[in-house]
């Protein structure tokens, strides 16, 4: 094996890798499709060639033709008049463009067969570009895709292996913890206040059932009518001299 060969696969090698990977397959195919798109105008100028080709071996015809019909005229009229001469001569102009007839007939029916050739060729190219851009872009849009799919598992990755989840239950305990907490220290706080107000309420209708039930037993005769209810005395004021 040469050096020169030995060094291409070592920088091959050593830079392939890097250079696949820095390859971004839609911009690389969307350039395909710029390329084939742009080679059109170039066959269809090589196609106007050919078939201006065609034209050109078409009117010569045309025109030898007319030069064996006028030469043949013409010798037929100096035969008439006696002029062989002359006649002589036209006959060797008549077999000279009865030569050059031949080829021309013969050059315009190759310039005819490579016109449908080339019309064939474009045609098939312009055919192939069509299906080979639609191939593309399916392409591109599965690359959009793939993109896109390998973006979310990435995304899904970092969020099953990384610490938003607990942070995000720890966060969520910390503030039910510090809810409950607050709504236990109002409870209480209504609850001493709420409490004694009922117990004077609860207090203050046991007293007026109890009245309402001596006034009964009064009316019904149960009880004397001098019978009151009898409440607690009053401590004695202590004289505050004595001391």
């Amino acid at each position: 094996m040469g050096l020169w060969a030995s060094m291409k696969r070592s920088i091959r090698a050593m830079f392939g890798g890097v250079i696949e990977k820095t390859e971004n397959p839609e911009l690389i195919l969307q350039q395909m499709i710029r390329d084939m798109r742009d080679r059109v105008p170039e066959l269809n100028s090589s196609v106007a060639q050919v078939m201006a080709t065609e034209g050109l071996r078409s009117k010569s015809r045309e025109r030898l033709e007319a030069q064996v019909v006028d030469l043949d005229s013409k010798i037929k009229a100096s035969v008439k008049m006696g002029r062989d001469d002359i006649a002589t001569a036209y006959i060797g102009q008549l077999q000279q463009a009865q030569v050059d007839l031949q080829k021309t007939s013969q050059q315009l029916e190759h310039a005819r067969v490579a016109s449908k050739q080339a019309l064939k060729a474009r045609d098939n190219y312009v055919l192939q570009m069509q299906r080979r851009s639609a191939e593309a872009m399916q392409l591109i849009n599965q690359s959009k895709q793939a993109k896109l799919q390998e973006q979310l598992a990435q995304t899904m990755e970092s969020f099953q292996i990384g610490d938003d989840a607990s942070t995000f239950n720890e966060m969520r305990d910390k503030i039910d913890r510090r809810a409950a907490a607050a709504d236990a220290k109002m409870q209480l706080g209504a609850a001493s206040v709420d409490t004694q107000m009922q117990e004077i309420e609860r207090e203050a209708m046991d007293m007026q059932l109890q009245d309402k039930l001596l006034e009964y037993k009064q009316q019904m005769g149960l009880l004397p009518a001098a019978t009151e209810r009898q409440t607690p005395a009053l401590p004695a004021a202590v004289d505050e001299r004595s001391n």
